[in-house]
């Protein structure tokens, strides 16, 4: 395959239990219920635009009811040091509804089923539980059985996901072995840049949130374009992140054409010198201000539209990337 440059685009389908330890259902309702307007949308635009999108699914959201997901709790919880994390006294505190027409904050089978009948659409894992890999009080084991649970209930299904996003990019590379063995190929790494390196929720400081927010108008970590994609000594492809598209906010208004010019610019330097970009949010992001945060979205692509037509630019979901763009063998310094 000829190298051009790529723009990859994966998405953290979560619902509420990607917030579940921050926010309340009210605080977020918003932006859950929003969603179910966003997701159709987004799959117009990405139809439209032929973009191929890798979507990692939290597992619980592809159960039919709630019987159904207590049937697929792991053997082997997690016992986070901070009890909040974990999703599973929740659970059995009967927190969540019946089913996904009563409940649509924590079951989505009937959108996963709409994403897959899309083209170029790829379901991908974002854990069973929206684990946290980094966080004190989880083990090997505990990951290993999250994965199991969440491969048994997407084959159910239908679906064999070959990549995975660690929930909140807590990578840990220890783990990489873990995912190979279960069958993943391929994960979504951090920038390089200091200020998105993480080590769990206490390393996430002040000063490194307004560093990444300042970032998004003005150019402080480069382009984050990657030459090759770097291949584990145990074959798992890091397909690395590139930039959080961060959703509308009213109060920021008045930056948005910096936001977009930094991302323009991004993706030009990326067509023009044959590199990789990627991008990624949360579908939830949008459920506010949905027609800002489209509307923006549609700018980006009109943008990549015309860097195809120039410059031969492809969209490759993370699947294909790790499948077709380029490679170099790394070794990993293991992190325990």
């Amino acid at each position: 395959m000829d190298k051009t440059g790529a723009f990859v685009i994966s998405l953290d389908f979560e619902l509420y239990w990607g917030v579940r330890d921050k926010r309340t259902i009210q605080s977020y309702e918003q932006n859950l219920v929003g969603v179910r307007q966003v997701i159709p949308a987004l799959l117009e635009l990405f139809a439209k635009y032929e973009m191929h999108v890798t979507w990692a699914t939290v597992g619980f959201l592809f159960c039919e009811s709630r019987m159904e997901l207590s049937g697929v709790i792991p053997r082997h919880l997690p016992a986070y040091s901070d009890g909040k994390l974990s999703p599973y006294p929740y659970i059995e505190a009967e927190a969540i509804g019946e089913h996904e027409q009563v409940d649509p904050y924590h079951f989505a089978p009937s959108l996963i089923k709409l994403i897959s009948s899309y083209p170029h659409q790829f379901i991908g894992s974002h854990t069973l539980s929206h684990y946290y890999c980094l966080e004190p009080g989880q083990t090997p084991e505990a990951f290993a059985a999250d994965l199991d649970s969440f491969q048994r209930v997407t084959r159910k299904k239908g679906y064999s996901p070959s990549s995975i996003v660690f929930p909140r990019n807590q990578v840990q590379p220890a783990y990489l072995s873990l995912c190979k063995k279960k069958g993943f190929r391929s994960y979504r790494g951090n920038e390089q840049s200091w200020m998105y390196h993480t080590r769990g929720a206490a390393e996430e400081t002040l000063f490194k949130r307004a560093m990444r927010l300042m970032d998004t108008y003005v150019n402080l970590s480069g382009h984050n374009n990657y030459e090759t994609l770097r291949r584990s000594p145990e074959g798992m492809v890091d397909v690395p992140s590139s930039r959080f598209l961060r959703p509308y906010h009213p109060r920021l208004h008045w930056l948005e054409k910096w936001r977009l010019k930094r991302i323009k610019r991004d993706l030009t330097h990326t067509a023009k010198h044959n590199r990789l970009y990627h991008l990624w949010w949360h579908p939830e992001n949008f459920g506010n201000h949905i027609e800002e945060n489209l509307s923006f979205l549609e700018e980006i692509l009109q943008h990549y539209s015309l860097l195809r037509e120039r410059y031969g630019m492809q969209s490759l979901s993370m699947e294909e990337a790790s499948a077709k763009w380029n490679q170099q063998e790394v070794r990993h310094e293991v992190l325990v």
